[in-house]
Formats: C-alpha cells, structure tokens, sequence
C-alpha cells in the first residue's frame, strides 16, 4: 500500500483533480490526499464542472495547506508547479509534473488538463503496483 500526496500551489484544481482520479483508480490498496502551498478559499468552478462530467462531485472539497506532517505521511509526493515550497522530506519519492494551472482556463483547457492527470495517474499506479 502506498500514501500519495498531490500538492500545487492553490489546492483548488491540479492537486485536487489528481487526488480525485488517484483514489478513482486506486481501490482500497492505495490512499491519496492532496494540499496546496498557498489554499484558495474554494475549488476553481471549471474544475468542478470537468470532473462532475466524470461523475466525480467535488462541491464537498476545501483546499487545505501543505504540512509537514501530510509530506511525512506520504510515500510519493507528487508536485504541481509549487517549486521550492514543499517541504523535503528524506526517504520520500518525488515526482514533478508540469501541468496548467486550470483557474479560469476554458472548459475545453480543464478538460484536457483532468485527462493528462488522468493519463499520469494510471501509470503512477501501474508503478506502484
């Protein structure tokens, strides 16, 4: 079993998304959260609405800060453009990816952005597994 924390600066679209996705696809063997460096008071709406087309409802979703204690729970930490912000912390693996921040993208952006971390999820998990 593996802990992933998915981290961006806001925790209101990329980090959420990939959380989403992650426990998705996961089932009971692996567990994900997600933080940001800076958390905005709400998700981005378009990010709402891309993954309510899914049939993933994250109205109930609060973006909530990054702490070392997430970072010390986590086996991966996957990082979306917060840079030099996340806390390091030894014996973690570290990924990066490079994504659009969806606030205020068009739907068809956000779109293209939840099915890339989509695509990135699933082989993190074929990784894990």
């Amino acid at each position: 079993m593996s802990n992933v924390l998915f981290v961006c600066l806001q925790n209101a679209g990329r980090s959420q998304i990939s959380e989403a996705l992650f426990t998705r696809h996961a089932g009971p063997g692996h567990q994900a959260r997600s933080a940001g460096t800076t958390p905005a008071e709400h998700l981005h709406p378009e990010v709402l609405t891309a993954m309510a087309e899914l049939g993933i409802d994250l109205s109930d979703r609060v973006p909530q800060k990054l702490t070392r204690e997430l970072a010390e729970w986590a086996d991966v930490v996957v990082t979306m453009g917060c840079g030099d912000e996340c806390p390091f912390v030894p014996g973690v693996r570290y990924l990066d990816w490079e994504l659009e921040d969806p606030a205020g993208r068009s739907l068809d952006d956000v779109r293209a952005t939840r099915d890339e971390i989509d695509r990135r999820v699933r082989r993190l998990l074929d990784e894990l597994a």
